[in-house]
């Protein structure tokens, strides 16, 4: 999923990897994926196109996120990347689930 638009305009967190070590990079993006919700996106920040962390997302995840380009640097890229699925509805009465009758 290259070009898709995430769930949400807004993120839920900024992730700016540019003062980070490059090994690190990664596991750092997959944290933040892993604590969103359905339907939840984060911003990350990075020196250099993340193609390579988009391949990793298709093998890892396919059909699972979204990824928006909102800056082609060239000096900064910035991607929105956000979890795909459901999000649970909220509930809309008080029944407890019991069998209510």
């Amino acid at each position: 999923m290259t070009s898709t638009s995430s769930n949400a305009d807004q993120p839920v967190a900024v992730l700016d990897l540019r003062s980070l070590p490059r090994p690190q990079r990664h596991l750092m993006v997959f944290r933040q994926y892993d604590a969103l919700h359905p339907g939840e996106c984060f911003e990350l920040i990075n020196d250099h196109d993340p193609q390579g962390l988009l391949y990793q997302f298709q093998q890892a995840v396919p059909g699972q996120f979204s990824w928006t380009y909102r800056i082609l640097g060239p000096v900064d890229w910035h991607v929105l990347v956000g979890k795909e699925g459901q999000v649970e509805a909220p509930r809309r009465d008080d029944c407890c689930g019991g069998g209510c009758g």
